[in-house]
Order: structure tokens, then C-alpha cells, then sequence
């Protein structure tokens, strides 16, 4: 009978096991409200379909359509009509940009032989839209100036800062001279600026095929990855210094904006850029002498790689169409029944450089599925109490241009009511990949656990857990194991989360599936419906996975009694910037003593490339002593807020819905992000508002966390660093005060 018993007890322990998670109390959400909400998202996570996302993509990506172009405000168009169809209220808001497009490339090398580049990729028999000659962008680099240069080739790596100092040690200067890059390991635009920076008067770059070629996997059409003669297209926008329209800083670019004249405008390169193939490339590297190239700079193409200069000689050309062209946001609202002058923000991008199957409309068929179901959920009776805002982008590839506009154009209001954006670009198969502000951390991590992974039959939180274990690093394996939370990235820029978090400082998340798949195709002309239904998610079933994920945070935020953000993991955050910053200094102080300690005994080796012996370093400047006191203080201050806010928050799991109001406090969190900002911005480029995270100067897309102090260290400008600390610790002073007041707001409810 005993035995009997446990068996009986075993078989009902996973359902007890399900009912416990049930009943399970969301964050800033009522007993009673908790319980509704995960009725209505349950019904919700039930409604995206992956057969109805392979139309949208299909449909969307039939033709080309970068702005400016013909289908660009066809699918805009179409979107708004679906957005009508499905019961929401919407409009097209319409912005004038600059969008140049090249009249003339050219790209040969006329010593020591004779090579013209062809600059054009190949149209695929089996491929249906590779062949739409006529509307297709040709390959260029957007926002690189006008020029016509020849001057001798100098192979730089991947163009970073790092690059040019080892070229320096080979005896190579790039000054009066065009270099060749890689793409990879930044954003392009930052190859043709320290080109610049360093002498140079032109710029190529190509993929080699070590990054996304034949080196990983077959390439196409027998493979996901880029045939010799595909082409990454790309902005080269000085965007570290703003994104968006680059005659129209800081205000929305409508019809009767006021514009800086082209030669002022900061975001345009100062240098010809073109990009190429590889199979353009490698006659070109093929024919350098020079110093061989380090062994971590040599790619998989069949040739030595020389660094140059030698015998040789290339000749740039590059002149552009300088034209206005309108870029069509598509906007829709659902408006929220209780407090509707809090707004949840959602967006991707429709625009693409050419087919964009994958980017952006991978993305953009979740965000489609997601305003169908809650079309669906509004005529079931579900009401949100907020303001519900579906964003569907255009002109993000040119550098945010339509996120950016829109942004500017209603910043004041949006700085007023905004509590979230939730972004995505492009989406594939595997891991839920999540960046974002930290205070929202615990809310991805709540969420994550709720959703299905399609292919694994466990919660996509589990299975990134699970990620994290067996590819991360020790830190991030130690993390995954020990902390409650998995810890989300955070956000640099390349896509529209920027104006939000940056610019306007509204807590943003950046959400896709990702890891399992290669692709070579970015940006070429073979992102298309083809290759994604040949190479990606076939089954559409991670569109559909997105679309649940992202379609429960946007309910979960837009129902939730008191906004969901939470701050203890954002505090600890906090003191692991500072900890890597101070590491930082160390490291640099180490370096230094040690270069200076060999220059002293008469030691170069240790120091000297073996190949130019009589080289030797310069004393170095030993980095001074940092007074990081303030920002200490301010962690500390912060977590005490952190910890008082948590505990507080226990006091909803005792209120019931008679006396439950939280309109005050919910107007206060809204503003938690914003205390993080500084009205004059980071030095160098003041659009860029938030002291905690920015894209870096010379990275781009990669985040520099707390950059004014960290780009002040890493680029020896010591005299910047002790003003930037004690700035970001005035703000993480405001941030706790913010959030102290909240806790006593709660606490008042007990």
C-alpha cells in the first residue's frame, strides 16, 4: 500500500510542480492580476503562426527595397493596411533624409599589374530575386564621401586603432595611402575614420572568407555563407558621433526642418570608401610586398598576406547622388484603459539594402504576428492598462534614420510618458539573445522562463542557461550556475534601440534567437526568401518563438500593477563596471611600468617586433592615480536603495485590488532611466545622453559601459577620467534617490 501511495504521489508531482509555477506571483503584479495576466498570455502565446510569418516574409521580401525605393513605400503601405485590418489605429509618419546613392565606382589597380575590380555580385539560377538587376542597390558605403584618389595599398587588418600601432612597429605608415581592411571585429564605419586619423586618403574594405566564406562552410547557393563575389553593402555614418538624418542633429527631419549645409554635416567620412568582394580583393592582396602580415591578420585566401605598401598602386573613385528621400514609419497605437499616459514601445525595421529576408524580416514578421494576436486579443475583451505603441521602422540600415526622426520629433513627449522599447532586427534558430538596460534585467529573465524553446522542449531561459554552462567563459559559466539571473548584455547601438536608450533615456531591451545557424549573406543580394527558407528558420518556428517572447514582455510590462523593473541585479551591474574599470587602469599602469622598467635595463625584446631589432618603444606615461571614491560611494548608496526597493515590493503579494493604486509611483519608475542621463552628453559627441551606456568611439556597434570614464582611460586621456567618474556618480546618486523615494511609496502601502 505504501509503495502504492508513492507511486500515486510521483506521477502528481510534475502536475504540483506546474501549479506551483502557475501560481507564481509576476513581479510588480497583484495576486489577483498575476493570475489574469498569465490567463490572457497563455491565449496570446497560442495565437502567432509560423505558416502566416513565411507569407509576410515572402510577400515583404519580393523585391528590393532600401529607401527611397519603389517597394520601400509598398511594404510600408501594406504594413499600415494589416496593422487597419487587424483592428489597431494607424498611421505613416513621413521623414526628408539624406540618402546618397553612387553614379560612379571604380576600383583597379594599375601597378605592378593590371587588375579592374567588377564590383557587382552575380545573379543565382535557383535563386528567384537575385536576378532584379534594375532595383537593386549596387555595392557601396553609404555616407562615404566623394573622391578620386590613387595612391599605393596598405593591408591594415581589420582597421582598429591597435592595427595601425602594430604598423608602426613594422615600420608601415598609411599616410598619402589607400588602405584594405576586413570587414568584422567593428562597425565598417570605423575602419575609414581611423584611416583617416592616421594619413590615409581612401578606404576599401572586403569580407574575407575566413570571417563569413568557404573557411566555415559552404557558401552559396551549396551553403549558407558568402560566395567570393558577395558584398556587404553598409553605412559608413559617423554615428559615434549621432545617428539618424546627417543634416538634422537633435531634431526630427521633417519637410520644413532646418538643415546644415552637406560640407558641415560631422557623420560623413572625410575619405572614399568602397566595399568588395573577396574575389575582387585578392589580386589586390595578392600583389603587396612589405612586411608579411602578422599571423592573427592572415585570412584563408590562398595568397601570402604582405601588409604593402611595395610597387602597389590603386586607383578609388567614388561619386554619389546627394539626394533627399522620405523614409515611411508605420505607427500603430492601442490605447491603454487605466493609466494611458504610460507608453510601451515596440519596433523593428522594414527598410532592407536589398531583399532583406533575414535582415530585417526575420525581425519584422515576429513584430506583424504580434500586433495580429493582440488585434485578435482586443476583440476577445482583453484591454491593456497602458498605451501599447507598434513601431515598424524605416531607413535603419542607412544609420536609424526613421527610429531616429521619430524619436527626435517627439522626444519631449516620449521622455513624458514612455516606460519601454522593446526592439528586434533580424532572427534565427537557437538562444534568446537579450541586451538591455539592467534594470529590466530580471523582467527578460521572468519572461524567458514562460516560453517554450520550439526545437528543445524546455524554456528558452533553460536552454540559454544551458548555453551559458557549456560554451561561456569561466565568469559566465560561474554566473549561469550561481546567479538567479542570467546577466543580459548590454547595448552598444547598430540598430533602433539607439535613440530611445541613448539619446532619450527610456529603459530598452534588444531581443532575437540566434547561434545555431552560419550565414555569409549579410547585406548582399542573396539575403532573400531563398536562401532564408534554405538556410535559417526554415520552420519559422523562432519567428514564431519571438513573436510569444516579445508579445508576452510588451503585456506583461503594458498589464503589470507597478512597472516591472527591478534594481538590485542593475546595482551589482553597476559594481562590476566599476570593478573593470579600475582593472583597467591597473592593467595600463602595468604595462607601462613594465616597458619603462626593459627601457631602463637596456630590454627591448620583450617589447620589439624580432623582425626590426633597432626598434624601441618610448618611455610610456604611467597612468596617475584615479579618485574613484565617488562612483564607490554611489554603488553603495545604490545598492542600499536596490535592496530597500526589493524588500518593499513583497508588500504587492498582500494587497488586494480594492485599495490598489499605483498611478504615482508608476509615473516616478518611468523616470528610472532617465536619472542615468546628463543634459550636455558625453564629450566629443553631446547627443549621446546616457552616462551608462554608449556605443564606442572606435568600436560602433560593441557598448563601452560608464564610456566617458572607460574611453578617458583606454585612450590615455587621464585629465578626462576623475570629472567623467564623479558625473556618472551624480547620476547613480539621482538614480538612488529615485529609486529610495520609490521604495517609500511602497512601504506607505503596507
Amino acid at each position: 500500500m505504501l509503495r502504492l501511495a508513492l507511486v500515486v504521489l510521483l506521477a502528481f508531482l510534475p502536475l504540483l510542480g506546474v501549479r506551483a509555477a502557475e501560481e507564481k506571483i509576476f513581479f510588480g503584479y497583484l495576486p489577483s492580476s498575476s493570475q489574469v495576466e498569465r490567463d490572457w498570455e497563455t491565449k496570446f502565446r497560442a495565437i502567432p503562426d509560423p505558416n502566416l510569418q513565411r507569407e509576410y516574409m515572402q510577400r515583404m521580401s519580393a523585391r528590393p527595397h532600401h529607401v527611397g525605393s519603389p517597394y520601400d513605400r509598398n511594404n510600408a503601405e501594406w504594413i499600415l493596411s494589416k496593422f487597419k485590418q487587424w483592428g489597431l489605429d494607424a498611421r505613416i509618419e513621413t521623414f526628408q533624409v539624406l540618402f546618397p546613392t553612387p553614379k560612379e565606382r571604380v576600383v583597379e589597380m594599375l601597378a605592378p599589374t593590371e587588375y579592374r575590380a567588377k564590383l557587382e555580385e552575380p545573379a543565382v539560377a535557383q535563386d528567384p530575386t537575385s536576378g532584379q538587376k534594375n532595383e537593386q542597390l549596387p555595392t557601396y558605403n553609404a555616407y562615404a564621401t566623394d573622391g578620386d584618389v590613387t595612391a599605393s595599398l596598405v593591408f591594415v587588418n581589420y582597421g582598429l586603432p591597435k592595427d595601425y600601432e602594430r604598423l608602426e612597429r613594422l615600420g608601415v605608415s598609411v599616410k598619402g595611402a589607400i588602405v584594405i581592411a576586413k570587414y568584422g571585429m567593428s562597425w565598417r564605419g570605423v575602419k575609414p575614420k581611423v584611416a583617416y586619423e592616421h594619413g590615409a586618403i581612401g578606404c576599401l574594405i572586403y569580407s574575407d572568407p575566413q570571417d563569413d566564406g568557404y573557411y566555415e562552410e559552404p557558401v552559396f547557393p551549396q551553403g549558407p555563407m558568402r560566395p567570393p563575389q558577395g558584398v556587404q553593402r553598409g553605412s559608413v555614418m559617423d554615428f559615434m558621433r549621432y545617428p539618424g538624418d546627417p543634416l538634422t542633429p537633435g531634431v526630427g527631419a521633417t519637410a520644413d526642418a532646418k538643415r546644415l549645409d552637406r560640407e558641415d554635416a560631422q557623420t560623413i567620412t572625410k575619405i572614399p570608401v568602397l566595399p568588395i568582394s573577396y574575389s575582387d580583393a585578392q589580386p589586390l592582396l595578392a600583389a603587396l610586398t612589405g612586411p608579411m602580415a602578422p599571423p592573427e591578420w592572415r585570412g584563408a585566401l590562398a595568397i601570402p598576406y604582405h601588409v604593402g605598401p611595395g610597387m602597389t598602386k590603386v586607383h578609388l573613385k567614388l561619386t554619389s547622388n546627394w539626394d533627399l528621400k522620405p523614409v515611411y514609419d508605420v505607427i500603430a497605437n492601442i490605447p491603454g484603459s487605466i493609466e494611458p499616459d504610460i507608453w510601451i514601445l515596440r519596433g523593428n525595421h522594414h527598410d532592407a539594402w536589398v531583399n532583406g529576408a533575414e535582415d530585417p524580416g526575420s525581425g519584422q514578421i515576429a513584430l506583424l504576428e504580434e500586433a495580429r494576436a493582440f488585434g485578435a486579443m482586443l476583440k476577445q475583451g482583453w484591454k491593456p492598462k497602458r498605451t501599447i505603441i507598434y513601431c515598424a521602422w524605416d531607413g535603419e540600415e542607412p544609420m536609424l534614420l526613421g527610429s531616429t526622426e521619430w524619436a527626435e520629433d517627439h522626444g519631449r513627449e516620449l521622455q513624458q510618458h514612455a516606460a519601454i522599447y522593446i526592439n528586434s532586427d533580424s532572427n534565427a534558430r537557437g538562444y534568446l539573445q537579450a541586451g538591455g538596460s539592467h534594470s529590466l534585467e530580471a523582467f527578460v529573465n521572468e519572461v524567458a522562463k514562460d516560453i517554450q524553446d520550439p526545437e528543445k522542449q524546455i524554456s528558452v531561459w533553460k536552454r540559454r542557461q544551458a548555453e551559458a554552462i557549456e560554451l561561456g567563459t569561466p565568469e559566465e559559466r560561474k554566473d549561469a550556475r550561481q546567479r538567479a539571473d542570467l546577466r543580459i548584455e548590454p547595448l552598444g547601438s547598430g540598430t533602433d534601440f539607439t535613440p530611445f536608450l541613448d539619446h532619450l533615456g527610456i529603459a530598452s531591451l534588444d531581443l532575437a534567437y540566434a547561434g545555431e545557424d552560419k550565414e555569409g549573406i549579410y547585406h548582399s543580394i542573396y539575403d532573400d526568401f531563398y536562401w532564408f527558407t534554405h538556410f535559417s528558420d526554415t520552420d519559422f518556428v523562432y519567428g514564431r518563438a519571438l513573436a510569444q517572447t516579445i508579445g508576452s514582455m510588451v503585456m506583461r510590462f503594458a498589464d503589470a500593477d507597478v512597472l516591472p523593473y527591478q534594481f538590485t541585479g542593475f546595482a551589482e551591474t553597476m559594481s562590476v563596471y566599476d570593478h573593470e574599470l579600475k582593472e583597467l587602469l591597473k592593467h595600463q599602469q602595468d604595462q607601462a611600468n613594465e616597458t619603462n622598467r626593459n627601457l631602463d635595463d637596456g630590454i627591448y625584446s620583450a617589447v620589439s617586433d624580432p623582425r626590426h631589432p633597432t626598434y624601441a618603444p618610448l618611455r610610456a606615461e604611467v597612468p596617475p592615480f584615479l579618485n574613484f571614491a565617488p562612483l564607490d560611494n554611489a554603488i553603495v548608496t545604490l545598492t542600499r536603495s536596490a535592496e530597500r526597493y526589493q524588500k518593499a515590493s513583497s508588500v504587492l503579494g498582500n494587497r488586494s485590488p480594492a485599495n490598489a493604486s499605483f498611478s504615482a509611483l508608476n509615473q516616478l519608475l518611468l523616470q528610472s532611466e532617465r536619472r542615468l542621463t546628463w543634459d550636455e552628453g558625453l564629450s566629443r559627441r553631446p547627443w549621446y545622453k546616457n552616462l551608462i551606456y554608449a556605443p564606442g568611439w572606435y568600436t560602433g556597434y560593441s557598448a563601452k559601459t560608464m564610456p566617458g570614464i572607460r574611453e578617458a582611460i583606454e585612450e590615455k586621456r587621464y585629465s578626462d577620467a576623475d570629472p567623467e567618474i564623479a558625473k556618472v556618480a551624480k547620476v547613480l546618486h539621482a538614480e538612488a534617490e529615485l529609486i529610495q523615494q520609490a521604495a517609500g511609496e511602497l512601504e506607505k502601502a503596507k
